[in-house]
Parts: C-alpha cells; sequence; structure tokens
C-alpha cells in the first residue's frame, strides 16, 4: 500500500478521544498509523482538500470497518465536491454507529448531486427531531439552500426565519444563520434588510468563519486597495530624479564637484 508522508510533529494522539476509542479494536501499530492519517486529514481539509483527500483514502484502506475513519473520508470526499463519494461514505458511517448527527450533511450531498427535492425530503424526516439544536439549524440551513436550488427565494427566506435567528444570544452558528438569511434577502432584491442582517452577522462572527464584512462594504460602496500592490504599481523612472549634490561646509576650502564646462566657454569668449 502506498503511504503519505507523515510528519514528525503527528502523533496521532491528536485525534478526539471518541475517536482513538474506536481505534483500540485495532492492533496498536495498525491504531497508531490510522490515528497519523486522520489526524492529517483534519488539519489539511480546509486549506489543502486534495491533500486531505489523500490521506483519508490510506486511512480507509488501513481501516475501512472504523466509523470514524467512513466518516472522516466522507467530509474529505464532501470538501473536494465528490458529493456521490462523501454520501456513500456518510451512509456507511451512519449504519454502523446509528447516529443521525451526519443527517444535514447527507441532504447537502443530495443538494451537490442536482437533488434539491430529496433534500427537503430529508428536511422534514422524522431524523431531524433527534438533532441537537446545532443540527437542526444545520438542516434549516441546508433545507434554505435547498429551496434557492429551487428558485423559491421567498420560501427560503421564510425557512430561515426562526427563534435561533431572532435570538441576541451568539451560538457557533448564529453568524452562518444570519449570513444565509442576508444573502437569501439580497438575492430577492431586499437590499436594505440585507444590509441589516449582513452587519448582524458580522457582529456574530468572531472567528472570521464568513465574509460579511466584506459583503456588507460591497454594499455600502466600500472599495478596498492593497496599499503593497499600489506602491508597486507607482514607478518612477530613475532618469526623471534629480542628481544628487554633496553638500559641503562653506570655509573648507573644498569645492563641490559641478559641471563647469560652461563657465569656461564664457572665459574664452572674453580673452
Amino acid at each position: 500500500m502506498k503511504r503519505l508522508p507523515i510528519p514528525e510533529d503527528v502523533t496521532g494522539e491528536e485525534i478526539d478521544k471518541d475517536v482513538r476509542q474506536e481505534l483500540q479494536s485495532l492492533p496498536k501499530t495498525l491504531a497508531d498509523d490510522v490515528a497519523k492519517n486522520l489526524v492529517m486529514v483534519a488539519r489539511l481539509i480546509d486549506e489543502d482538500p486534495e491533500g486531505a483527500y489523500g490521506y483519508s483514502k490510506v486511512a480507509l484502506r488501513l481501516a475501512s470497518r472504523v466509523a470514524a475513519v467512513r466518516e472522516a473520508a466522507g467530509f474529505a470526499a464532501y470538501a473536494n465536491q465528490k458529493y456521490s463519494e462523501a454520501l456513500a461514505e456518510f451512509r456507511a458511517a451512519r449504519r454502523m454507529t446509528g447516529n443521525v448527527d451526519l443527517w444535514p450533511v447527507m441532504a447537502d450531498c443530495e443538494r451537490g448531486l442536482g437533488r434539491p427535492e430529496k433534500a427537503l425530503d430529508m428536511a422534514g424526516a422524522p431524523e431531524v427531531h433527534k438533532l441537537d439544536k446545532a443540527g437542526q439549524v444545520e438542516m434549516r440551513l441546508v433545507a434554505a439552500g435547498a429551496r434557492r436550488d429551487m428558485g423559491q427565494l421567498d420560501a427560503a427566506i421564510v425557512t430561515l426565519q426562526s427563534p435561533e435567528l431572532a435570538s441576541n444570544s451568539v451560538q457557533p452558528w448564529t453568524a452562518r444563520l444570519r449570513y444565509a438569511y442576508a444573502d437569501a434577502l439580497l438575492a430577492a432584491g431586499r437590499v436594505d434588510e440585507a444590509r441589516e442582517w449582513f452587519a448582524k452577522a458580522v457582529e456574530a462572527d468572531r472567528d472570521g468563519s464568513t465574509d460579511a464584512s466584506d459583503r456588507l462594504a460591497e454594499l455600502d460602496g466600500v472599495e478596498f486597495v492593497d496599499a503593497l500592490d499600489d506602491e508597486e504599481s507607482e514607478e518612477t523612472p530613475e532618469e526623471s530624479e534629480p542628481e544628487a549634490v554633496a553638500a559641503v561646509p562653506a570655509g573648507t576650502g573644498v569645492e563641490a564637484d559641478v559641471d563647469t564646462d560652461d563657465e569656461d566657454e564664457d572665459e574664452d569668449e572674453q580673452d
């Protein structure tokens, strides 16, 4: 089996304790190997999804019967827009655990495969009631996205209107929920309301998970210019710069080095 390089600082101990417990069903050496590959998936999935996908495939070949491995492979495939593959991995993980936590992302895979109607069916399924609050908000976001896929902008806006949206308390999902609502309002041509909700999204986005501040600035007509690029674009021809002349203190007996050709010509004429 072709392996991928693992940095020396990766020990495998960085993974979640629940995942580590799952891996205890494997021989220790194999468990450590799988754990290191899973750490690399988590480390790369945001910045280098293709790289994360490669490590997920190694982990999958090593331990395909571990639910955490199937889940990690699903998220790596999802990050690379391989929705069919991701959905298959998520379904496998769900069969192994019976857990419904992956229901929203499975529905979003249906959207990615061009089946928004299926995603809406999943949004109304009994599994949604078993989700925690974060999962239910995520499912609402997916359902609103499916409505937009079908051109139902007003329905998407209504779908996002919820107690979680109206709440003043900031939760991990608040910024994304407000952002989605603002974006739907803007798509429907309700610009003033969209601006208001983009501003609210900025207030809640403490870790910069959205580009709400950029969207708000765009609505306000603010244009950002990179100062470094601006300086590089200002080119001053060398020939246009005046020559430097050294300053010489008076009374030192040292003459400044200047061109005296014109003065010599005047003396010749006088002679």
